[in-house]
């Protein structure tokens, strides 16, 4: 295994010890040896201009480039991100997507909950174990950040002698996402506007970075003949050279800002054996569905026709988007000429409105046999989360239970550490919504909710289990996919079912024999998707739609958990809201 751009020499003041160190001296625990390393990183994020899909605009780029450098580490390692914040005008903060953070809940990085943002000019150091072998993510949570090219991988390998279930031969890794040319102020602005505007469809997909907009449909002339170039090498294909006869993992994340997507490699069929770091009991698809947040691992054979080149596509379903294009990549039989293109069309891809191989998929997902976690039989509080679109004060907004959630000016982990409990609303939010009267296919008469900071207490090491709820929009015969992230924990997948979740009789379906694990997991239209958790992980906790304008627009919650069982805070997580003069680099 290679990993580069660290450094995997801890500072040691003693010789002895880095010598000894260095002699690969390791720990004895649990009666196996094990060497778990210190990897650090110096990353500056600023705005370059950038042509992902051709079309050139700012960016936001780590050391330059963007996806950002990749995160290559073993189980039990500390990973050290110094990272300076060169975006002389913004703030910013880096969560560490699926990193449960156990022992380090001020390091989740997420503004607002976990921390104060990074100021422009300042150096902030996160420092954190990666506790779980798997496929992980890194991206902006500051405003939506995310979107700007904030982003990139985490890639967890098992500790020396440790074997995966399966076999391959070479690991590569793709993110996914979509592309828009606005600002993500300009988003801001629009989302936040009377009367509203709305962000509209991608203008492109990317694959790991790389799309292709169509020049010729600009309809504003621009100032600068060359902002876009369809020969601009930053947006050449994406091209992934396989040797003929070899199998290839692909870690394939998604970090959307609104699109759900399909996966394909024309021609070749995908085993999926990994998901949001957990083993799943492989099963093959021609078509990867991913939602916002997910990370998968497919197994693919480089065992067609070796004299051609293949198409890899992604495409957007459960949004009707006409005008995006297909994100295009090659899949090259080596020795091919990269530059070679497959001799067909790119493959037709699934109607973008048929949940059902959707659906299907996500009930396809289970734990592997052999690393199956049992979920406890029961649980001590069940809360029910019912997705609606709303209106207050004239603006759109989404929310949960007809409440929006709106972050407050003081982070929350800080404020509960502190028992600040002035700045931030102390009455919590409801655990459910009037199941019997309400009609989730329908627009509501009344589309009036309410504003709240509130989080949900949960009692410490109790088990929790989540009911999300689609249902109709403010547009009629429209239920959006929602993908759900939850920081700081993985949860059991316990079911999908259509129409309104019945509490008496849905139970009786869940899955509690072998149930996947996940962070990232989608409500489907008209759905239900429901989840169980330990909360066992001191710390103040988002969960939250995962699609940038909708928790922008307030689809999300807090969870706090054990909060007195939580560290001393570092000052340098401190400096906004109440915590103004506290900060210490």
């Amino acid at each position: 295994m290679i990993f580069s751009n660290m450094v995997l020499i801890p500072k040691c003041k003693s010789r002895v010890i880095l010598f000894l160190w260095l002699l690969g001296i390791t720990a004895l625990l649990n009666g196996s040896a094990v060497e778990a390393r210190i990897r650090r990183y110096k990353w500056e994020v600023k705005y370059d201009y950038k042509s992902p899909d051709c079309l050139k605009k700012l960016v936001i780029t780590i050391n330059g480039g963007t996806p950002g450098p990749t995160i290559t580490a073993q189980q039990n390692d500390t990973i050290i991100v110094e990272l300076t914040n060169g975006l002389l005008t913004e703030n910013v903060a880096i969560h560490w997507h699926g990193i449960r953070q156990i022992g380090t809940p001020w390091f989740d990085g997420t503004e607002g909950v976990t921390q104060c943002p990074i100021l422009p000019g300042t150096t902030f150091k996160y420092q954190f174990v990666v506790d779980r072998a798997g496929t992980y993510l890194y991206h902006a949570h500051y405003g939506m950040q995310r979107e700007a090219g904030l982003y990139g991988s985490i890639i967890v390998g098992l500790p020396d002698g440790k074997s995966e279930p399966f076999t391959y031969d070479y690991d590569r890794n793709i993110i996914l996402n979509d592309w828009y040319h606005k600002s993500t102020y300009e988003q801001a602005a629009g989302l936040s506007a009377i009367p509203f505007q709305w962000v509209g469809e991608p203008q492109s997909l990317l694959i790991h970075g790389r799309g292709k907009f169509n020049c010729s449909t600009l309809t504003t002339p621009s100032l600068d003949a060359g902002i876009c170039n369809a020969t601009n090498p930053d947006c050449e294909p994406f091209r992934l050279i396989a040797v003929p006869g070899k199998t290839y993992r692909l870690r394939i994340s998604s970090l959307t800002a609104l699109s759900a997507l399909s996966f394909q490699i024309e021609g070749h069929n995908m085993t999926v054996v990994e998901a949001d770091g957990h083993y799943v009991e492989p099963f093959v698809v021609q078509n990867l569905f991913l939602y916002s947040g997910e990370t998968y691992s497919v197994l693919v054979k480089a065992d067609q026709d070796p004299t051609r080149n293949y198409w890899i596509t992604s495409n957007i379903v459960g949004r009707s988007a006409p005008n995006t294009p297909p994100g295009l990549g090659v899949f090259v039989y080596y020795p091919n000429h990269p530059r070679r293109s497959p001799p067909t069309t790119p493959p037709p891809p699934p109607l973008w409105n048929n949940t059902d191989p959707r659906l299907a998929q996500s009930h396809a997902i289970k734990a592997r046999q052999g690393y199956i976690h049992t979920p406890p039989s029961r649980s001590d509080r069940v809360i029910v989360f019912l997705n609606t679109q709303n209106t207050i004060n004239g603006n759109v907004r989404w929310s949960v239970n007809n409440v929006s959630f709106a972050l407050p000016h003081t982070p929350y982990l800080i404020a509960l550490k502190e028992n600040l409990t002035h700045v931030f609303d102390q009455t919590p939010p409801p655990d459910g919504y009037d199941f019997q009267n309400y009609d989730i296919r329908i627009v509501q008469e009344n589309r009036n909710a309410t504003s709240s900071n509130g989080v949900y207490r949960l009692n410490f090491n109790s088990t929790v289990d989540i009911i999300l709820q689609n249902a109709n929009s403010m547009s009629l015969g429209t239920s959006e996919t929602h993908p759900w992230h939850l920081h700081g924990h993985d949860f059991w997948v316990l079911g999908y079912g259509e129409g309104k979740f019945d509490m008496f009789n849905d139970p009786k379906k869940y899955n509690l024999v072998n149930p996947i694990m996940k962070n990232t997991v989608p409500v489907h239209p008209y759905g239900w998707t429901a989840l169980r958790f330990r909360a066992a992980n001191p710390g103040a906790w988002a969960f939250h739609c995962h699609i940038e304008s909708h928790f922008y627009m307030g689809m999300g919650v807090v969870f706090a958990e054990g909060i007195d069982k939580v560290g001393k805070l570092p000052s340098s997580v401190m400096g906004c809201g109440e915590t103004q003069g506290l900060y210490r680099p």
